[in-house]
């Protein structure tokens, strides 16, 4: 079980969409809505924002966005080639022409669009990047985001139905587009190596490529944030829990060191090796550092060590980009500790 923080629930049954047509549509199907883009803290600037108990309340209403939601599969629901969308939270969305009800945060519709909405703008992320063209396919499978009337302030990733939860204890965790994404990185790890981690160090890889990845699909969607720092991970949900002044969940800049810093937990020795990604990311630009990171995965075991995994990342940026990016991720991986 893989999960946004170190807590534990068994999730519910989840209630099934109903299946009529609503319109004509194949797998390339759209639709708008509304979501926030990635969130709200993010976008306005503003660390001050609380949950307020799910309230939609006027300092947020300039971090609304309308989109479209693409590649939906005709069935009525939020279905389409990427995830099935399913809630245990209010009644499922009926897509009722080309475009949805404007539904806000104290609507709990509003986590099922966001949901829809980023998992498949993830899986777009990887194919501009020519996963599933000029690279073998990354991820494209069908998987369900289940919206989770748990309490917690919690969601996961179980690969062995493969399929999200999202809770909604504090900040509802489908509100902030980094949690959702951070959870479908678990997803694509597993995608890549069925059962991927499965030993603390494969673990805290795990945790760290998911924040990695919440943070540059976000900034590839929408633009590198200028009013709150783009290494910090789902500042809108961590408002619940960080004290702040700036609302992290975790970052992807911290200055910890391997074996130095290790502490046998996930998420925090996570940011030594997502600090290795992100300085790689810094060095070689988003593309070329995200493709030979993804690329790298396929040989990654389930159980791998940092060192066995940064190896197999030295030899994907030799194979995909020569010696000068080979050069620049080891040194990333050097400064960490990890070689």
């Amino acid at each position: 079980m893989r999960m946004t923080r170190a807590l534990a629930l068994v999730a519910a049954a989840a209630l099934p969409l109903v299946a009529t047509p609503a319109f004509a549509a194949d797998s390339g199907g759209t639709v708008t809505g509304t979501v926030f883009a990635p969130n709200p803290v993010q976008q306005l600037g503003d660390q001050s924002l609380t949950d307020a108990k799910d309230a939609d309340y006027p300092a947020l209403a300039p971090a609304y966005r309308t989109v479209t939601l693409t590649d939906l599969d005709g069935s009525g629901g939020l279905s389409g080639r990427y995830v099935t969308v399913k809630s245990e939270t209010g009644a499922p969305v009926r897509v009722t022409g080309g475009a949805l009800p404007a539904y806000h945060r104290d609507a709990d519709q509003f986590e099922q669009v966001m949901g829809y909405h980023w998992v498949t703008k993830a899986q777009h992320y990887l194919q501009s990047l020519g996963f599933g063209s000029k690279l073998r396919p990354v991820n494209q499978r069908r998987i369900e985001l289940r919206i989770n009337q748990y309490g917690g302030d919690n969601s996961f990733f179980r690969e062995n139905k493969r399929d999200i939860t999202l809770g909604k204890g504090g900040v509802d965790d489908g509100e902030d587009a980094e949690v959702i994404v951070h959870e479908y990185g678990h997803s694509v790890q597993d995608g890549q190596v069925p059962g991927f981690g499965t030993t603390l160090e494969s673990g805290a890889i795990g945790e760290a490529f998911s924040d990695y990845l919440a943070v540059t699909v976000t900034s590839w969607a929408n633009g590198r944030p200028t009013a709150a720092p783009e290494a910090c991970v789902a500042d809108w949900d961590a408002v619940s829990y960080s004290p702040g002044p700036v609302h992290c969940l975790r970052r992807l800049d911290e200055d910890k060191r391997y074996p130095r810093d290790v502490v046998g937990e996930v998420h925090a020795d996570g940011e030594i090796w997502s600090r290795a990604l992100w300085d790689i990311r810094r060095s070689l630009g988003d593309t070329q550092a995200s493709t030979l990171i993804v690329e790298a995965q396929f040989a990654f075991a389930p159980d791998t060590t940092f060192r066995a995994a940064a190896q197999a990342t030295v030899a994907a940026a030799q194979r995909l980009y020569g010696a000068r990016a080979a050069e620049a991720t080891r040194a990333a991986f050097v400064e960490r500790g990890i070689l």
